[in-house]
């Protein structure tokens, strides 16, 4: 029904357009977070009609916002379609103040490949041909071939190109306990230590899974903080862990929910947990203690290298400033995306070119323009999507030579 109203009004609309750009960008932001989100659950159930479904619908809604749709009209749009919340009434957390936040670039690190050498299986690797330098759902080639995560060679490999890099940590994805990615974790943070790298998780989705739960969510933040922040290399500020939330995970409570988990894990856990929600709104910076998103391609898909540039440079600061003053504000960065590999994610998708790696150096100035705490990178090892910076055939080391030369310019500036 949605769908005819947009057709109906879209023309009158446009007329008024661009009344309220910080609207749009968050609008924009909501859009791109359920899309992924909708992604993700896809390529984990493919054959499920609805996400396809909800695929489709996000992608034409995101062009519409693109067009400069009215955000008055664009709201209305996304809270019929029952995807973007309304402001969801949360108290906030006044106490937490966040001010001079030492610089740190991370990246988004995937440890949920396996090998029959070391995992005895295949683990999100699917028909690898060495001889073509193919795998099947990846988009490039690895220059490590199909390597399993918890091969303590590979990861030692990992850390130490990152750390040559100037990367200063990973934001490892994390599902639930005792998983695949759950016993990679003393792997990981073992060689991080011995390069000088800080871990964290990305915590990705809330327990029991269809009916998730405040308790669920603090269930699995104390596990983590017990059994890994004591680490040497875990991800700290001021003392206390951090953990980055996952748009899935964030809508399975909505704010008012984490604004629970908040205060319960500093009541069970002394000094609490920095939580850094994917999502750039200033809702959501009042119950977090700071803000980022995973990845902006829904916003920069298709753009030529001179458009990402002024997207990002009207972009960036605009999620600095909703962060605020006294939250940790976060800049994400890609060198281009692609997950057109993916028979079950179908065309047109949302893939933003590499431009001969001109748009992840592009991203780089952007991001250092905007001077925000953090710049978070998209990532590591994603190769069903296109948005790696490890070393692949295709690409060779190039991505993190423009990580090596950006990242000392930007580690450089003073915190805000």
């Amino acid at each position: 029904m949605f769908c005819s109203t947009i057709r109906a009004t879209c023309k009158e609309e446009r007329e008024l357009a661009g009344s309220n750009p910080e609207i749009l960008i968050r609008l924009q932001s909501y859009l791109a977070d359920w899309q992924r989100s909708v992604e993700k659950d896809l390529l984990a159930s493919p054959e499920s009609k609805k996400f396809r479904g909800l695929s489709g619908v996000a992608d034409k809604l995101m062009r519409l916002l693109q067009r400069n749709v009215m955000p008055a009209l664009a709201a209305s749009i996304l809270l019929m379609a029952g995807i973007a919340p309304a402001a969801e009434p949360a108290a906030g957390r006044p106490e937490v103040q966040w001010t001079k936040v030492p610089k740190q670039v991370l990246a988004f690190y995937y440890g949920w490949y396996g090998n029959p050498e070391v995992s005895k299986r295949w683990v999100h690797w699917k028909n690898v041909d060495v001889a073509k330098n193919h795998i099947d759902e990846s988009t490039h080639f690895p220059i490590l071939g199909a390597y399993d995560s918890h091969d303590p060679k590979i990861v030692e490999t990992h850390c130490r190109q990152a750390r040559q890099a100037g990367i200063t940590g990973f934001i490892v994805s994390w599902w639930k306990q005792g998983d695949f990615h759950d016993e990679g974790m003393p792997i990981m943070l073992d060689a991080a230590k011995r390069h000088g790298l800080k871990i964290t998780v990305y915590y990705e989705a809330v327990p029991p899974r269809g009916s998730p739960t405040v308790e669920g969510a603090v269930n699995d933040l104390v596990y983590l903080t017990q059994k890994y922040a004591r680490h040497p290399a875990w991800l700290k500020v001021n003392g206390k862990p951090v953990v980055f939330v996952y748009v899935r995970a964030l809508n399975d409570l909505k704010l008012p929910g984490w604004k629970k988990v908040a205060d319960e894990i500093s009541a069970k856990y002394p000094g609490g947990v920095a939580l850094v929600g994917d999502r750039i709104s200033p809702e959501s910076a009042r119950v977090f203690d700071g803000i980022h998103t995973y990845n902006p391609t829904g916003l920069t898909k298709g753009k030529t290298v001179e458009e990402i540039r002024t997207w990002a440079r009207s972009t960036f600061p605009e999620w600095v400033k909703m962060a605020g003053p006294n939250r940790i504000s976060c800049v994400t960065i890609i060198p281009g995306y692609d997950d057109s590999c993916q028979p079950s994610r179908k065309p047109p998708r949302p893939n933003t070119e590499r431009h001969n790696g001109a748009t992840y150096k592009t991203m780089w100035e952007e991001a250092i323009f905007a001077n925000p705490d953090w710049v978070l990178i998209t990532s590591w090892n994603e190769w069903h999507e296109g948005s790696e910076i490890e070393p692949s055939v295709e690409d060779g080391d190039a991505a993190l030579k423009t990580t090596k030369q950006h990242a000392k310019k930007f580690l450089a500036l003073k915190a805000r």
